[in-house]
């Protein structure tokens, strides 16, 4: 029988990612995500740790900060540690292996940003021109990063 071990969410950052290496320098951002519901009159707010592992890692760290709206995608996994009192415990965790960043705001610094290091393949790189003040004042305007080198 064929099983699906998938999870989509869509929240806010919770704290700056924590990153560090493994032994072959492999990088591991780690942060946790707040999604909230709401019930009849009250708002319910569930936290997930969250774990990306080599580039995107890495962009994590870079870009990413707590309040951020972001989408992820990626894996329900569990794992066991003993606490300082020798008890163990089970604590599940996302995997995520694809991350997209939804602030508009913050998706147009990040485009400002890394306008200088956009790259065609062929020849020198080339660059993007940085956002109109007029684009970046309409709150409704989409930006379309479809040729931004960064995956998320």
């Amino acid at each position: 029988m064929a099983s699906l071990n998938r999870i989509q969410l869509i929240g806010r950052v919770g704290r700056d990612p924590e990153t560090r290496y493994t032994s072959t320098q492999t990088a591991v951002a780690s942060f946790s995500v707040a999604t909230s519901e709401r019930v009849k009159e009250e708002e319910r707010t569930e936290w997930h740790q969250v774990s990306v592992f080599g580039k995107t890692a890495e962009l994590v760290d870079k870009f990413v900060r707590k309040g951020a709206l972001i989408y992820l995608e990626g894996r329900l996994q569990s794992r066991e540690y003993q606490d300082k009192a020798g008890q163990t415990k089970k604590v599940w965790e996302v995997i995520a292996d694809r991350v997209t960043f939804l602030d508009t705001k913050r998706a147009e610094e990040r485009a400002t940003e890394t306008a200088s290091a956009v790259w065609t393949g062929s020849g020198p790189p080339a660059t993007r021109p940085a956002p109109s003040p007029a684009a970046s004042s309409s709150k409704s305007t989409p930006v379309d990063f479809e040729d931004d080198p960064i995956p998320f």
